[in-house]
């Protein structure tokens, strides 16, 4: 889900004690079972990509660009499959359950770690999946809104203050990332806000444009072509600095609210004991992927930044982001279901 600045990690001791089931369940990929005989011939049909949000979702996109690049590296096709539902829980259940030969993988945002924090139980647990890489970062979450409201931050919630009913704003879904920066623009600002949840960043965004929302938090990915026609306004960047892609958006920290920054990330895990040998050859190829030259261009053109990396470091920077997860929804306020 979010990466923000490192001010925000607790400690390791008090981590811990606050998620001992969780950090004791977050996957190892040593743990795999030993390599078939037949290895060599992987992969030997089509593979099954699993993006646990809606076709058109900024997920929906990277997974497209990733699959197509894979398959000509592993010499297989990889065909995205969309599983919308529960902020990502109903894909990722799925995976989770699916056979470990390496033929069913799953792509998913940060909200893969939020959920661990945001609900009380999941139909699986960390241990369930083995991690393959992590794809990229992104330079944060894009504050949109009609551009018939008020054209800047510091207008648009003082006239929410003005009125007498709060600013809504439409997230992704309960726990999403785009839910979490809403609750910590509120706590940032003092701002009235309702969050109206809906599943996935397409359907959070025609609500804009229909005006049945007043905002909402979205990736450069999706948001581009409608700036560029003028159908949204971007108001204010969530990252750390701003993003190539759209240069003229000041960042929230630009703006006056120092201690509000946070990022995106995309990875890619295969289900729990699934072979060594696979695991391995599936993130080298999605290094491969990412650090070429053509796919390289073609993710600073969506606004991330390309990454790849180990297993063992891809489960470093899940247990991080969870430590981090659960620090921002205490800050926030935010109560798990």
């Amino acid at each position: 889900m979010a990466r923000a600045r490192p001010a925000l990690l607790p400690s390791a001791r008090s981590l811990v004690a606050v998620t001992p089931l969780v950090l004791l369940s977050l996957p190892a990929p040593v743990l795999a079972q030993p390599t078939p005989a037949t290895d060599g011939s992987y992969p030997s049909r089509p593979i099954r990509l699993v993006v646990p949000f809606t076709a058109g979702s900024t997920l929906d996109i990277m997974a497209r660009v990733m699959g197509e690049t894979l398959g000509s590296g592993l010499g297989q096709t990889v065909v995205t499959d969309n599983r919308p539902g529960a902020n990502g829980i109903v894909g990722s259940q799925i995976v989770a359950k699916a056979p470990a030969d390496g033929h069913v993988m799953l792509m998913a945002t940060g909200s893969f770690t939020g959920n661990f924090v945001m609900y009380r139980k999941l139909p699986y647990a960390a241990s369930d999946f083995a991690p393959i890489s992590l794809i990229a970062q992104s330079y944060g979450l894009v504050l949109a809104t009609h551009p018939g409201n008020p054209a800047s931050v510091k207008e648009l919630l003082a006239a929410a203050r003005a009125r007498s009913a709060p600013l809504t704003y439409a997230s992704s879904g309960y726990g999403n990332m785009t839910h979490v920066v809403g609750e910590m623009m509120r706590s940032a600002t003092n701002a009235p806000l309702t969050h109206v949840p809906f599943q996935g960043s397409a359907p959070a965004l025609t609500a804009v444009l229909a005006r049945q929302v007043d905002m909402t938090f979205i990736s450069t990915v999706a948001v581009q072509p409608y700036i560029r026609d003028g159908k949204v306004r971007a108001l204010a960047l969530t990252g750390g600095r701003r993003a190539p892609v759209l240069p003229d958006v000041p960042t929230f920290r630009e703006l006056g609210y120092a201690d509000f920054e946070m990022t995106g990330w995309y990875g890619m895990w295969f289900p729990a004991r699934a072979p060594t040998a696979r695991v391995a050859r599936m993130s080298a190829e999605v290094q491969r992927a990412v650090k070429s030259p053509a796919l390289g261009a073609r993710l600073e053109e969506l606004g991330l930044v390309a990454e790849g990396s180990t297993p063992e470091a891809f489960s470093r920077f899940l247990a991080d982001d969870l430590a981090l997860q659960q620090r921002i929804a205490k800050q926030a306020g935010i109560q798990p279901q």
